[in-house]
């Protein structure tokens, strides 16, 4: 059987995209330099075997199409996530998403790194 193992994304600032993961509630793992000297940080959500590579290249401008690219992560409870991420101080959008979900709608936010990339969240018990 095939396993899918992990996805690498390329970031500006290795401290700060560490950080709003680590808020988002992943483990910093092993942190190291690749043969061609990308910084690399291991990002893993306790639970998971796929886990998030953060590189940085200080001569590569982070660009890629808007909507493009997401990841998207499952927690049991999404209003009480939620809440913890703004009490981070991160921006939960779409906004007004407390009074969408009482009201039935979807459970689906999203909040985005500091590079644009997008993490979609989902309720998944």
């Amino acid at each position: 059987m095939i396993k899918f193992l992990h996805t690498r994304i390329r970031v500006s600032d290795p401290e700060a995209s560490i950080a709003f993961y680590n808020k988002l509630g992943f483990e910093t793992g092993e942190k190291k330099k690749s043969p061609q000297g990308n910084e690399l940080a291991f990002m893993n959500l306790p639970g998971n075997d796929h886990f998030l590579e953060l590189t940085y290249s200080p001569d590569y401008k982070v660009e890629f199409p808007e909507d493009l690219m997401h990841t998207a992560v499952g927690v049991p409870d999404i209003i009480a996530y939620c809440d913890q991420l703004e009490k981070e101080g991160l921006e939960i959008w779409p906004d007004g998403w407390r009074e969408k979900f009482s009201g039935g709608e979807r459970k689906m936010a999203f909040v985005t790194d500091p590079d644009g990339y997008e993490v979609e969240i989902l309720e998944r018990p």
